[in-house]
């Protein structure tokens, strides 16, 4: 196990590397910032002078190398903007992100597995074929229109809850439901699926022949039998969630990590984009290897080695 978790920290700084050449890249070719940092009425000279003061002028390899080497000792720059330590703008706004990747993967679950469960319980029944019916259409409607739609009826029309902004958990509500909704109807089929595989297998047939009540079946045999793939895409989950916040909270005006980058990437703010990225990357990567050591609770023929 030891030996496992130490090979995979070695692949995850791999990583890391990987993800912050690529995000480094991709920033650098937009161009450099400094015409959006000085005035108007500024002079062709003004400008060479930031670009050089900034370290703009100088090749792409050489700013990426100055980076990592402050990067590695926690330092990730100055926001070009707010003239903030980069670092502490995204602490700052992550509680948010976290929270509200919480409380729509929270959501999510909640509500699929009763549903998944049922459906494969029930299989080929009206319930089955309206709950799958249902969660096509959940993964068919786009992040931002169930958002609207939802500040449309929910908090204007009946007024039942706020429409933007953080405070209380009635805050949380909107955005989660919109956050949450996609992985809710994926999750849903997964589950579904997961049991109606399992369902069929001979030791299930051996506990119903038993005698054991049918709940005691699912809970005790099936279900976690049917957990791997369910651990795996929670995983990826996860990430998606922290990704796809993005849009959620522009919609919702919440002050998280999302909103905060997109305000970064709309003023060139690189030393802000790349903490973020970077930040993002680390917890996915941290949650891949959660799940992985999760797979030997679920599935103890599962060694990691």
């Amino acid at each position: 196990m030891a030996a496992y978790i130490v090979r995979r920290l070695l692949q995850t700084v791999v990583v890391i590397f990987g993800v912050t050449v690529l995000s480094f890249g991709v920033v650098f070719a937009t161009g450099d910032p400094t015409l959006l940092l000085v005035g108007q009425n500024a002079t062709a000279e003004q400008i060479d002078q930031l670009r050089h003061q900034m370290g703009f002028d100088r090749p792409w390899p050489v700013q990426y190398l100055d980076y990592m080497s402050r990067a590695v000792r926690g330092d990730f720059g100055t926001s070009l903007r707010s003239r903030e330590p980069a670092f502490n703008l995204v602490i700052d706004r992550m509680p948010a992100t976290l929270a509200l990747t919480g409380a729509a993967l929270l959501f999510s679950l909640a509500v699929a597995f009763p549903i998944g469960i049922i459906s494969a319980v029930r299989r080929d029944s009206i319930y089955d074929h309206l709950s799958m019916l249902g969660a096509l259409l959940g993964q068919s409607v786009p992040a931002f229109w169930l958002g609207l739609m939802l500040i449309l009826v929910l908090g204007v029309q009946l007024r039942w809850f706020p429409i933007s902004g953080a405070g209380d958990l009635q805050h949380l509500v909107l955005p989660a439901i919109t956050l949450g909704t996609y992985s809710l109807a994926r999750n849903a089929r997964l589950i579904r699926s997961s049991m109606l595989e399992v369902l069929g297998l001979d030791f299930v047939r051996t506990a119903r022949a038993k005698g054991l009540p049918p709940f005691v079946v699912i809970r005790r045999h099936v279900l976690k039998n049917a957990m791997l793939p369910v651990v795996t895409i929670i995983g990826l989950d996860l990430g998606v969630l922290l990704g796809g916040a993005v849009i959620t909270e522009t919609i919702f005006a919440w002050p998280g990590v999302g909103r905060l980058v997109v305000s970064a990437i709309q003023g060139k703010d690189y030393p802000l984009i790349q903490a973020a990225v970077t930040l993002l990357a680390v917890f996915f990567v941290v949650l891949n290897l959660v799940v992985d050591l999760a797979y030997t609770y679920f599935d103890p023929r599962i060694r990691l080695s």
